[in-house]
């Protein structure tokens, strides 16, 4: 099983990564991309915006357990992160999330029990 936060570091140390929701649409929509990881509190048109391209470019997108913040740390970076382009993944077994990647599911969607 893959450590995935130990992998997302990994491909940022020794691979090519781009940081950011606009540069992932984008990478998303011209197919330059080989795996997209969003955090679990992106926004929701960038999550229907990666969900749709995704799927016409064929290229997985992980969905992070953590928040953006969360997302930086792991990156080494002093930002929050809410998604992130792998490009190569550099020594990192990264790619293997892609295997992993569920549909995106909407946050609000959650069903609530009314008594």
């Amino acid at each position: 099983m893959i450590d995935v936060d130990k992998a997302i570091a990994t491909a940022v140390k020794t691979g090519k990564v781009i940081f950011g929701t606009c540069q992932a649409v984008r990478n998303a929509r011209t197919g330059k991309a080989r795996l997209i990881i969003l955090a679990s509190n992106a926004l929701q048109k960038v999550r229907d915006d990666l969900e749709y391209y995704g799927k016409l470019s064929q290229i997985p997108i992980y969905t992070h357990k953590g928040t953006s913040i969360d997302l930086g740390v792991i990156c080494g970076r002093p930002f929050a992160i809410s998604a992130l382009t792998v490009k190569e993944p550099g020594d990192s077994d990264v790619l293997g999330l892609g295997e992993k990647a569920e549909p995106i599911q909407d946050v609000t969607d959650e069903k609530t029990e009314e008594s």
